[in-house]
């Protein structure tokens, strides 16, 4: 069995039972079915709506009463001024949008024989074979990041035995129109939503290449008789430009690459595109367990895991994020979204945005550890968009230096508070951001990055610097109004002054501009304003529950959902590194205390941030009790995407990111080798994975002890290698390879 492959012994029935191809830009999911095959295409700049601001004139006004209204603990009466005078204008955002289907209608019989679909982690590429009337039949599909194309060949071992018919449809405004080349096509426009006109236009095309046989062309169909082979070329694309520019022509970028596409053989296509995904995916191999590979298929593996036997296929998880990564954020291409870039739904669940107070950052916490720094490059862009757009909400909401962002953000890089206060007015989601950039420039320790992000983070320390107000008999310095994700206090409101989270998240901020700023020989004065305004936020606090408190006041027994999802107030924990089992186990404790009370169940992504957290405290078998629960039929669909339930991709980041955490973890000079092996994997190895100080580590394990460990250096210095049996110091040369013997 291949231990990078997923496969079926049936066709999908639905959506999350299809697998994804992708190259960033295009997303195929393929369904498989052997007489009536569909593609469904997506394009990564596809949305509703255009070019927008969501500013709203009133907001400066209404803020300071929401503001003195939450400081004197009327906090529905906050709620309500915040939903009358606060929120951005529109309240909502725009929608991600499937762009339609193409259709294989195969003219066989209906028995089939041998059926077997797959999805080949390394190569990329869906396989879906079967037997019919003595005649084996396969069709392959892959995404191609060097063409920039869908790619599918049909083939047969009979010459002359493949007749099918070929059509394009799409849920979309627009119509089918006459192309020649042999190509099927349709053009069209994206669609209104909360007011905002759709300013898109779109094109979506398949060129058909038969070897052999015959072509008819029909109006809104291609049918090849008595067929060798058929290569189809799927493209599509928008007129977006940028977030303020919508003018592209998706016809002609279309036409060029499928010209270009088509003057190449299959097999010059495939290997290119093979070539160019390995170049990414073989960086990192991971092996847990000492049984062969499951026989099983993969829905049956899913269905088994709480059973214990198959710790490969937690090995197989990680293998598939990094997969996913790869095909839905390379450089170039928008960001991961809610479905990374796979979605069939006209209205998505959560219009399939960025959602910024927890779900984009888990999107992207896979990515430095996995030795995929490449795909982190489209967050980093976009967060230069929304940095230009959130100047302007700064300025006119707040009256504020620097940029902002709240919980969600589009394609048109909206920033304002949306949803209604309860989930909307939370100003943090630009810091949030900057501090990950920073952690990012931590794993690629190269000027030229830190340069890059650097202004970004200055925006975002500008504006909590001109917004944080003097919390009453107090010295401390807090967000307000903010809240804490989602979460009400027992007060009818999720509105409130300096939630946890929120300290927590502007502690690595400032720390990440002051290092910058040192490192750059820059912003002395506003460096030394950072310093000092970080020493006046509020420290973490241990409430009567001995658990660590989500608010300011000690209400989390309280609270009305003591197991509610977001565990906002444990980002101290993870995915910063302000709390530390070693360094401050008090609060370690206070942060194991809130995991117990709020369970281990939750949505996909929630159970997701619960592994990594039991990771980080170091207790393995509980992570891999929580790890159980992702990997189950309820939280994982039979193609392995996660299930918050409905799909969303950042459980299966989160998720994968979490195993790897239980095996490796780093500090900025330290190194954490096992810090939460569970008892039951009892051996492995890891190649491959990336640590803070831009090291690449490979290493090996039995009977729960470090048996080989080998670093490649990114830099010179010493380094505090941690592992079961002991603790190493060790100086590392840049470009050497340090061994243990």
């Amino acid at each position: 069995m291949n231990d990078n492959e997923l496969w079926y012994d049936r066709a999908a029935s639905v959506w999350t039972e299809a697998l994804p191809v992708g190259n960033g830009r295009l997303g195929a999911m393929v369904f498989g079915d052997a007489w009536n095959e569909r593609l469904q295409i997506n394009e990564s700049t596809f949305w509703s709506g255009g070019p927008y601001q969501p500013i709203n004139p009133d907001a400066r006004a209404a803020l300071p009463e929401v503001r003195n209204l939450i400081l004197a603990g009327r906090y529905q009466e906050a709620d309500r001024k915040a939903y009358e005078g606060a929120m951005a204008k529109p309240d909502r955002q725009s929608s991600y949008q499937p762009i339609g289907d193409v259709w294989l209608n195969l003219h066989h019989d209906m028995t089939v024989t041998n059926y077997r679909r797959s999805l080949d982690l390394a190569t990329a590429v869906a396989v879906t074979q079967y037997d019919c009337n003595c005649v084996h039949f396969r069709r392959d599909v892959f995404a191609s990041a060097v063409q920039d194309v869908v790619v599918c060949k049909i083939a047969v071992n009979q010459p002359g035995a493949l007749s099918l018919t070929v059509l394009l449809s799409s849920p979309q405004n627009g119509d089918p129109i006459d192309i020649t080349d042999v190509t099927l096509g349709y053009d069209g426009r994206n669609r209104r939503q909360n007011g905002i006109d759709g300013a898109l236009r779109f094109a979506f095309r398949v060129r058909v290449l038969a070897e052999g046989g015959f072509v008819d062309i029909g109006e809104e169909s291609i049918r090849v008789r008595e067929a060798n082979s058929v290569v189809l070329l799927i493209d599509a694309g928008t007129s977006f430009q940028n977030y303020k520019n919508v003018d592209g022509d998706p016809q002609a970028q279309i036409k060029a690459r499928l010209d270009a596409a088509a003057m190449l053989s299959y097999d010059d296509l495939l290997s290119a595109h093979i070539t160019e995904h390995r170049r990414l995916f073989d960086r990192m191999q991971i092996a847990i367990g000492d049984k062969p590979v499951s026989t099983l298929p993969t829905d049956k593996r899913v269905a088994a895991y709480a059973d214990g036997n198959d710790p490969s296929l937690a090995a197989l998880y990680v293998q598939y994020g990094r997969y996913l990564a790869i095909s839905c954020s390379r450089p170039g291409t928008q960001a991961a979204n809610l479905q990374g870039i796979w979605n069939e739904d006209i209205l998505p669940a959560w219009s399939s945005k960025y959602t910024v107070n927890i779900n984009l950052e888990m999107n992207y916490w896979l990515a430095d550890i996995a030795n995929l720094s490449e795909t982190f490059l489209p967050l980093v862009e976009l967060v230069e968009d929304v940095a230009e757009t959130g100047r302007e909400m700064a300025k006119v909401h707040y009256g504020a230096r620097g940029w902002v962002l709240h919980h969600n953000t589009d394609i048109w890089r909206a920033t304002g508070p949306i949803d209604g206060p309860h989930w909307g007015l939370w100003p943090m989601g630009g810091a949030w951001l900057c501090a990950q950039l920073y952690d990012h420039y931590r794993f690629n320790p190269d000027r030229a990055v830190l340069e890059r992000i650097y202004p970004l983070i200055k925006g975002a320390v500008e504006f909590a610097l001109d917004t944080l107000v003097a919390l009453p008999g107090s010295n401390y310095l807090g967000t307000c109004p903010s809240l804490s994700p989602e979460n009400s206090h027992p007060f009818g409101s999720s509105l409130c002054a300096a939630p946890a989270m929120d300290s927590q998240i502007l502690r690595d901020l400032f720390d990440a501009f002051a290092d910058a700023s040192v490192t750059l020989g820059r912003d002395t004065e506003l460096r030394a304003e950072a310093v000092s305004t970080r020493a006046r936020l509020p420290e973490d606090r241990i409430g009567k529950g001995g658990q660590l408190q989500e608010w300011m006041e000690d209400w989390d027994l309280d609270a009305p959902e003591q197991q509610h999802r977001h565990v906002s107030h444990l980002y101290g924990l993870y995915p910063s590194l302000q709390i530390d089992p070693l360094a401050t186990p008090d609060l370690a404790e206070a942060a194991q205390v809130v995991l117990e009370r709020r369970g281990d169940d939750a949505t996909g992504w929630g159970i997701g941030w619960r592994l990594n957290l039991w990771a980080r405290l170091g207790n393995g078998n509980h992570a891999a009790q929580v790890l159980a629960k992702l990997l189950s039929p309820e939280r994982t669909y039979p193609n392995l995407m996660d299930a918050h339930p409905p799909f969303q991709i950042d459980g299966n980041f989160g998720g994968a990111a979490g195993i790897v955490e239980m095996l490796v973890q780093s500090r900025p000079g330290e190194l954490r080798l096992l810090p939460a092996l569970p008892e039951s994997w009892t051996s492995g190895s890891l190649k491959g994975v990336r640590i803070r100080g831009g090291h690449t580590v490979d290493l090996s394990w039995q009977g729960g002890m470090l048996s080989h460990l080998s670093i490649k250096a990114g830099h010179f210095g010493p380094l505090t290698i941690r592992h079961p049996a002991g603790v190493l110091e060790v100086q590392l040369r840049e470009g050497e390879v340090w061994e243990n013997q």
